[in-house]
This record gives structure tokens, sequence and C-alpha cells, in this order.
């Protein structure tokens, strides 16, 4: 596409005007674009377009660490916020959720493409110290949230080694902090050494920000119609420990944990990508895909628990420069990296939770299908006062005709109805 080249070089006028060139755009689809411009997210990436909207809603009941709290979500997907809220409701029912985050400290690496592994090595320990010094001083603020904490050797191959910088960035994100230290150890490698680097850059593998959440759920919470709390209880914890030998459960019991955390996540403007990287390596950390959570019931009743890595932040990045970011941290009220890290694992297990015991009872459909059938009304054009006229319609027919060529037909009949009303 010859007429794209420069695309980034062009105005935004400009780049607008060449994309309607390339791709013929609707004057509906123009109308979209440019109600949801904003000047700000023009700052934030490249080629800027639009902003791309998501629905935004609020999860309730979640209580961590003796602190009740309303949790913005940010999610697509239908029935995600009600299921953190219900989990959350029959967590709260035991007490709520008690949550530690061990650390906020960031890891970083420079890969050195070595001739001598161990003349490296050697070089490694009598330099340790100056090492840790070199990436102090690429960035001295560093110090008022705790600095530098170590510097580690690894042998990766014969031909490869790793100097890994472990640096507690306080409530900041901190990948451009880590990155500038790095970048000025790989420097100082290349000068003494004259070793070639590879490459430096921060991890995502999180296994300095683990955060540790756990829970009671009582008997009387969990009972579903005919079947009693001590038997759903306990087919919860079988589900769970079936996710945690067999990977391929595994991987949808996960995804439903991460429905819930990056929700919030993406919410607060923090960096989700990141996010899954470590909580999914931290899944596979023993060279065999698990769950991260488990549940087992007790006298009590059914107690859950969940570990995995969380980095996030709560300054930096996108976090207060999106608007409703800035928003979203005024409702969570939360003060530091530390506190977000324990709401975010407890949104996880409150969500793992709501998951299970559907799945172990009703199935995930029958919460799943009324918002369903509302995004099957939507995409056939059912204006908001429509929606709940089609849904029940759809509902009265057989399953195999809840779907959107009937979802159509329903919309269309409305609207031959109005058209004939007036």
């Amino acid at each position: 596409m010859e007429k794209m080249h420069g695309f980034h070089r062009k105005s935004y006028a400009d780049r607008l005007a060449t994309l309607t060139e390339v791709v013929p755009l609707s004057s509906a689809a123009l109308d979209v674009i440019n109600r949801h411009y904003n000047a700000v997210s023009g700052d934030l990436i490249e080629n800027y377009l639009t902003d791309y909207g998501l629905p935004e809603g609020i999860a309730t009941n979640l209580v961590v660490n003796g602190r009740e709290y309303l949790v913005p979500m940010v999610v697509e997907e239908p029935s995600v916020i009600a299921a953190a809220s219900n989990g959350a409701a029959m967590l709260k029912r035991g007490g709520g959720i008690t949550a530690h985050a061990e650390s906020r400290v960031l890891t970083g690496e420079v890969i050195i493409k070595a001739d001598n592994v161990l003349a490296i090595q050697d070089w490694f320990t009598n330099q340790k110290a100056a090492i840790m010094e070199t990436a102090l001083q690429a960035h001295p603020s560093i110090t008022k949230y705790g600095g530098v904490q170590d510097v580690e050797f690894n042998i990766i191959d014969e031909a490869h080694v790793s100097l890994e910088l472990f640096v507690d960035v306080g409530d900041a994100m901190g990948a451009n902090t880590l990155n500038s230290m790095l970048e000025a150890v790989a420097e100082q490698i290349e000068s003494e050494l004259g070793q070639q680097v590879l490459m430096s850059i921060l991890s995502n593998f999180g296994d300095h920000n683990v955060v540790i959440a756990t829970g009671m759920v009582p008997f009387a919470a969990l009972q579903r119609g005919e079947l009693s709390g001590e038997t759903v209880a306990a087919r919860i914890a079988e589900a769970a420990d079936v996710a945690n030998i067999y990977p391929k459960r595994a991987a949808t019991h996960n995804k439903g944990i991460m429905n819930g955390i990056d929700a919030v996540v993406v919410a607060t403007g923090n960096d989700w990508r990141a996010v899954e990287s470590a909580a999914h390596s931290f899944a596979a950390r023993k060279g065999t895909y698990k769950g991260l959570s488990k549940w087992r019931v007790t006298d009590a009743g059914l107690e859950g628990r969940i570990r995995l890595p969380i980095p996030t932040g709560i300054v930096g990045g996108a976090t207060h420069v999106l608007e409703m970011s800035k928003v979203n941290y005024q409702i969570l009220g939360i003060q530091s990296a530390l506190e977000m890290m324990n709401v975010l694992a407890g949104v996880g297990l409150a969500q793992n939770l709501a998951a299970l015991k559907a799945l172990v009872t009703d199935g995930i459909q029958q919460g799943h299908m009324r918002l369903q059938l509302k995004s099957l009304a939507l995409t056939a054009g059912a204006t908001p006062a429509q929606v709940n006229q089609v849904v029940d319609a759809l509902q009265r027919l057989p399953k195999h005709e809840q779907d959107l060529a009937h979802a159509h037909q329903l919309v269309a009949n409305m609207k031959e109805d109005d058209t004939d009303g007036e």
C-alpha cells in the first residue's frame, strides 16, 4: 500500500484522509471515529486513529484485609462482573479475604553473548558491588523506594549468561526506570569486559511480585437448590484438584481467574499483558502448567487460596493519563502498589470461586445466557429500549433458534410494528 508510506509522519488529519483513500469507510464509520477522538491518546500510541471503548462496571462485596472495596472493571465478556461480585459476597460471609503482597521488586536481565562463561563469572564476583552502583547512578532517586536490592549471575548455556538486576520500584510501574538501569549496566559490561551484550530488558517473570490471598466460605453460602453446601464445596475442591494436575483444564481455570484480574488492571491503566505473562509463566514454573488456586473442605467450610505474581503499580504509564483511570483510582481508594496487588488477588479468588460453583452446579451457561442474548440483540440492531423485549422473545424460542438470524427478525418485526403505529 504505497499511500501508507510515511503514515507515522503525517498529521492526524492527513492520516485519517489517507486511511479513507485506502479503505472506503462509510460516513457512519467516520462519525464513530470522530466522536471517540481524544488528543491525549494521540500522545500515548503511534499512528493514533481514535479511542476504542469497552464497557466498565463496578464489582461489589469485595472485602480484603478488613476493608470493603468498590472495584472498577473494564471487560466486554458478559457475567464477569456479576461473577466477581457473587464470589466476593460468598467470601464476605466467611469474613472476607486475607491477602499479602510480598514485594514490589522488578527483575531485569542483561543477556551476554559469552566467549568464556567462567571468566565472566569471575569478573561478576569481583565487580558485583560496582555493578549495583552503576545501576543506582543511572536512576539515583530510586533509593527513596528501596533501590537496587541485588544482582545475580546465571549461566543460560555455554554461550550465554545473564545478569539479573532486582530493583524495588515502590508504587511505580517501573519499566522505564529499570530499563534505563539495565542499559547502564550493559555499557559497563561491554566497556570493561569487551563482551557483546545481546540485549537488556526487564523480565515479566514476576516471581518477586507474588501475592497470596486466602478466604473461607461457609457451607450455607454454597447451597444451590437441592445440593447441600457441603456437596458443592466438595465438588469445587475436586474441580480445583483437577486443574492442578491436568493442564488442559488448568488453562481455562486460570483464564477464569484472569477474567477478573485483567478487568481491573485495564480499568487502572496498568499493563495487562505483563500481568498475564507473569501469571501464566508462574503457573508453568515447575515444568507443568497448573491451576493458580486451591480449594479444600474444612470443618468450617470451603477454604480457598490463590498464589500468583501481579506486577502492577499506581504511578507511571497510563495509570493517571487516561481520564477514566484517574476516576477509577478515586473509586478504589488505593494508597499503594502493594494494596493494589492485594485487591487484585482478592478479585481473582472471588472470580475463581464463582466460576467453579457455577460449573459444578448449574453449568456455566445459565448465568451467561441472558447477558449473551442481550449482546445478540444489540448486534441485531435493537435499541436500548428494545433489548429486553428481544431477549424475552428469544428465550421463548427453542435453544437452537436463539441465534443472530432470529434476533434480526425480531428487531425487524419491532420496527414494522413501530411504523404501522405511526
